[in-house]
């Protein structure tokens, strides 16, 4: 679980971005951790592609801090440099002038890691980040992933899942981690990481004779995509510290529960991380993690009223499948 204070730090830092097609929010908070090492980005436009937008969530692990003046160390400083860079590595892929978005996130990733181990001042990091990225673009949502930091969508009140947890008890990732000449060890890669695909931790990927994606540990993303018709409401994207304490559905219910009462969406990330807060550490690491949450609030052209509407209505049926009218495979 790592150490902890003797009291959280609650301060939060909280922003908020909004055009015609979204509203959004965004908070994250140190808890009872001794340093803070997440960060995100929220991009309305990105660079020489005014019609997407990008949202990310990083979860910085190995000992670390963030400056107060000077330099991030650490799995801060790996998620910081995911942060700022990502999604430059995406729109720069040939694929993403091709509109092969898919292709263009997973190159993305893998690009950035290998610059990391170019760059003097990273590839002696031992620390690494997961990365939950979702790309608007086209009217389709792509969402990337490594790690099991987590997004969620809600179609009409209904959860749609946009990205699975990589842990190393999962089967494919275990077959991949053997292969590599690696092995899982109380569900850790090598008895030490509780996931299993990551940005950084370059101490996972020194099998020269397999390729980036076959690495005991790969920054090598799944990628979903989804039509966005207009019953989505938001998506939520959070590092594990929210979904250790909370299912998917009551992350969804809890969201739209106080869209319904005219709630600004960076309130909603706050509240969310004061709910998953433990009271003390002695329940087993549960809320007891760093916390972050950007919300993505669809308007789809119409005034926010509008979603707060939809969102005081009931939700209809159950979890929406994870094969559906909204997958584009």
């Amino acid at each position: 679980m790592g150490q902890t204070l003797s009291e959280p730090v609650t301060t939060k830092e909280t922003t908020s971005c909004q055009n015609a097609a979204v509203r959004v929010g965004a908070s994250c908070m140190q808890g009872w951790r001794i340093n803070m090492e997440d960060a995100h980005t929220q991009l309305l436009t990105l660079p020489g592609d005014k019609d997407a937008m990008f949202f990310g969530v990083f979860d910085g692990h190995g000992e670390s801090t963030r400056p107060k003046d000077g330099m991030y160390t650490g799995g801060a400083k790996v998620a910081h440099y995911a942060s700022m860079n990502l999604h430059k590595k995406i729109i720069t892929q040939p694929a993403y002038a091709q509109n092969r978005i898919s292709e263009a996130l997973k190159g993305g990733f893998l690009q950035l890691d290998e610059d990391m181990i170019k760059d003097d001042t990273m590839k002696e990091e031992l620390a690494g980040t997961t990365a939950i990225t979702v790309l608007v673009k086209n009217s389709r949502i792509y969402c990337a992933n490594v790690g099991d930091s987590r997004a969620v969508a809600s179609v009409r009140g209904r959860v749609d899942v946009l990205s699975n947890d990589h842990k190393p008890g999962n089967e494919g990732e275990t077959r991949r981690i053997i292969a590599a000449g690696g092995w899982v060890e109380f569900n850790r890669v090598n008895g030490n990481l509780a996931l299993s695909r990551a940005l950084g931790d370059f101490i996972f990927k020194k099998n020269d004779k397999k390729k980036p994606e076959e690495q005991i540990v790969t920054a090598f993303p799944d990628v979903q995509e989804r039509q966005l018709s207009s019953d989505f409401e938001f998506i939520v994207l959070a590092c594990d510290g929210i979904w250790d304490v909370l299912t998917n559905q009551e992350v969804v219910d809890f969201v739209r529960a106080r869209l319904a009462q005219r709630m600004e969406p960076e309130t909603i990330c706050e509240e969310l991380m004061m709910r998953c807060l433990a009271p003390d550490c002695q329940m087993g690491g549960l809320g007891c993690d760093n916390m972050t949450v950007c919300l993505v609030c669809f308007l789809h052209g119409r005034p926010y009223e509008d979603l707060i509407r939809r969102c005081a209505q009931p939700c209809i049926g159950g979890p929406v499948p994870h094969l559906n009218n909204y997958d584009l495979k």
